[in-house]
């Protein structure tokens, strides 16, 4: 029997941990969900859950802050295209815009894997799985977050070694990243590319600015295997279920789901044989056979004389030589 890590097959055997089931249920991440039962809004059956170590089998009677929860629905994956300007949070106190007030209707409540920050585009992955959020986030899962970025200023080469290889900035440390200078630059800015495998608090910002170098724009690009491609700013599309599967396999094995007959679907292209042809064009004029003729025996066209254009001087036009 396949259990989580902190649970013992007898504590399985007898259901699951509220948090945990309240979390795949879509309220929160197991941490949030923590909060809420210490803060006395979990209750069953109207009693409040003072533990989050209770084990239920069932969400029925359960209710969050006096909402109804209902049942945990199947694991889904988003990736969405987060805009500058917004904060990754239900509720900002300062009444900033968030990300979820610019979600479509037809989403339902979902929770972000990880954070970007308010000036921070690109890729951000959101689930109605809290679970599966948290395993997401964990570095021990070793997926790299690449960034693009755009900075301004000189390097500071033996700070960039040191961040390369890892680096303590203010009390905190920081694993090894990879860093790779583009050879384009737009005025007095540079674009790198920075891989990171853990996504602390402003990571990429405060590597760089260690280095001596100021971010103008920072965007991600990518998330472990998944990438954010062409997908416009602002706009949100959903994983599909084999690639969930596929990718997230350690995960939902964890929790007994066989996903070995679930291989990742390839998009199947079409067969072609020998060097593709171009289609000719909308009333193109046929080639003429003696140049055909030519170019198939390699053969050179005959030289022509350069034409010479006479001018356009009414005096010159039409006029002939005098006789004596």
């Amino acid at each position: 029997m396949m259990t989580d890590d902190n649970e013992t097959p007898i504590e399985a055997a007898k259901g699951e941990r509220i948090a945990k089931m309240l979390a795949r249920a879509g309220i929160g991440s197991r941490r949030a969900v923590e909060r809420m039962i210490f803060a006395g809004m979990v209750k069953i059956d109207g009693k409040v859950v003072d533990s989050p170590a209770t084990l239920i089998t069932t969400v029925e009677g359960i209710t969050v802050d006096d909402q109804k929860v209902n049942q945990p629905e199947a694991t889904k994956l988003w990736i969405y295209h987060k805009p500058t300007g917004r904060l990754t949070t239900y509720y900002d106190p300062e009444g900033r815009p968030t990300i979820f007030e610019a979600l479509p209707a037809n989403i339902p409540r979902v929770i972000s894997v990880g954070r970007l920050d308010l000036n921070t585009e690109g890729l951000l992955l959101l689930t109605n799985d809290g679970g599966l959020a948290r395993w997401l986030e964990l570095p021990a899962t070793g997926w790299v977050r690449t960034y693009r970025v755009r900075i301004n200023g000189r390097f500071h080469h033996k700070r960039l070694e040191e961040i390369s290889k890892g680096v303590t900035i203010d009390g905190v440390h920081y694993r090894s990243v990879e860093i790779t200078l583009d050879e384009r630059k737009e005025g007095v800015n540079q674009w790198l590319t920075i891989k990171i495998k853990e996504g602390k608090n402003r990571e990429v910002r405060k590597l760089l600015e260690y280095a001596g170098l100021t971010v103008t724009r920072l965007l991600r690009s990518s998330y472990g295997p998944f990438e954010l491609k062409t997908l416009q700013r602002g706009s949100i599309q959903e994983v599909a279920n084999s690639e969930l599967l596929y990718h997230c396999k350690e995960y939902f094995e964890k929790h007994g789901i066989d996903v070995a007959n679930h291989p990742l679907e390839n998009k199947k292209q079409p067969k072609t044989e020998g060097w593709a042809k171009s289609k000719p064009k909308k009333n193109a004029k046929p080639k003429s056979r003696k140049r055909t003729q030519q170019k198939e025996t390699n053969a050179e066209p005959k030289k022509t004389k350069p034409r010479i254009n006479k001018p356009k001087d009414a005096k010159f036009q039409n006029t002939k030589p005098k006789r004596k």
